[in-house]
């Protein structure tokens, strides 16, 4: 929100505020997210066995998955290198302001990243620790002839929903918003 805001607002006190808190809020979200993915990459995950289908806890289930996948290992990487670069530049530089780009487009690519990481290579993407057999894969989860008809009728539906979010936020980020129009009675100004 902070990076939006910079990039976004029109008002000097506001960005310079934003600035400020920007370093305090990803020294926060550093720690957090490095606890979570060591977490996750020193974890027992929820492996497969592609022969019998029987679910299993594997020591470094996730490690060995961005082992194997390094299509999944670079997308990460790629992911995590731009959003620390947005919020990198726009903490160095007095005046860039472009740092909403890097971190959204690289917070897709991390989050696409870790659902690949729990879903692809032999994994339960949907554990169940009652039941391990009960537990959901993409074979057991959408195998069937009609779950796949549904999948192919959404998955058509996406590009219109990305092509509605972009034309959304375009509207919205036409300007700046000013101190001034903050300040107006007029609540539908966009």
């Amino acid at each position: 929100a902070l990076l939006y805001f910079i990039n976004n607002i029109d008002d000097a006190e506001i960005v310079k505020r934003s600035r400020k808190h920007l370093l305090i809020e990803t020294v926060l979200f550093l720690v957090f997210f490095l606890v979570f993915l060591v977490h996750l990459l020193l974890a027992d995950g929820f492996a497969v066995d592609p022969e019998t289908k029987e679910v299993y806890m594997q020591p470094y289930k996730y490690f060995m998955n961005l082992v194997e996948m390094p299509a999944v290992s670079a997308v990460l990487l790629a992911g995590v290198a731009g959003v620390l670069y947005g919020i990198a530049r726009t903490i160095l530089s007095g005046t860039w302001k472009k740092g909403i780009w890097f971190c959204g487009t690289g917070t897709v690519l991390t989050v696409l990243a870790l659902l690949l990481c729990a879903g692809w290579n032999n994994t339960a993407y949907y554990p169940s620790v009652a039941d391990l057999q009960s537990s959901l894969t993409i074979g057991n989860s959408c195998s069937s002839p009609f779950t796949l008809e549904v999948m192919s009728y959404v998955s058509i539906l996406v590009p219109f929903v990305l092509g509605y979010i972009f034309y959304a936020w375009r509207a919205l980020d036409l300007r700046k918003i000013s101190g001034e129009e903050m300040q107006e009675k007029d609540t539908h100004a966009y």
